[in-house]
């Protein structure tokens, strides 16, 4: 084999090599937010009705604001990172007047599957592309990602006292 062929099979093999393994990380981002996803619905489920509106301090969020806090999080980081725009009516979530047990679950869900399928359509190479979060913070969309994925996580842990202190169960730590 001449070097020219050599250097041209071994590019080859590499490019599909790391192609592959882009596509499998990009995968395994959609695997850990589908996680997420589940592991919140557990939050949700768990927490009754009745206490969705509870504030363990009266300047601190309610259950629900802090659940759709995280869901405007959600679509707004995603966003950005996707270009994808949120859909009418899902911005501003934490203001809505509706924190029922029902319409919280379906807002919630619906921020979820706007990230999954947001990261479904950025290739392994736009992962790396810059973008502006907020308009001032400048990252790449793959960092954008996992800040929003850091963000969800934080906010849904704060949610664990919350569900104690209506004297019900937190799930399980689901890590995997």
């Amino acid at each position: 084999m001449k070097p020219v062929q050599l250097f041209a099979t071994l590019l080859l093999v590499f490019g599909t090599f790391h192609f592959s393994q882009a596509q499998s990380n990009n995968a395994d981002i959609v695997k850990e937010w589908e996680r997420a996803k589940a592991y919140t619905r557990e939050y949700l489920d768990a927490m009754p009705e009745s206490s969705y509106g509870l504030k363990p301090t009266p300047e601190m969020r309610s259950f629900a604001e802090q659940m759709l806090h995280l869901t405007d999080a959600n679509f707004n980081f995603l966003s950005a990172a996707s270009g994808e725009k949120v859909p009418e009516g899902y911005s501003d979530l934490e203001k809505t007047t509706n924190k029922s047990k029902e319409n919280v679950t379906k807002l919630v869900m619906a921020g979820y599957d706007f990230a999954i399928n947001a990261i479904k359509k950025i290739t392994p190479a736009q992962m790396g592309e810059n973008v502006k979060l907020f308009g001032r913070f400048d990252m790449t969309k793959g960092t954008a990602i996992a800040k929003a994925f850091e963000h969800q996580t934080h906010h849904r842990g704060q949610t664990t006292v919350y569900i104690r202190l209506a004297g019900a169960k937190p799930p399980q730590e689901k890590l995997f």
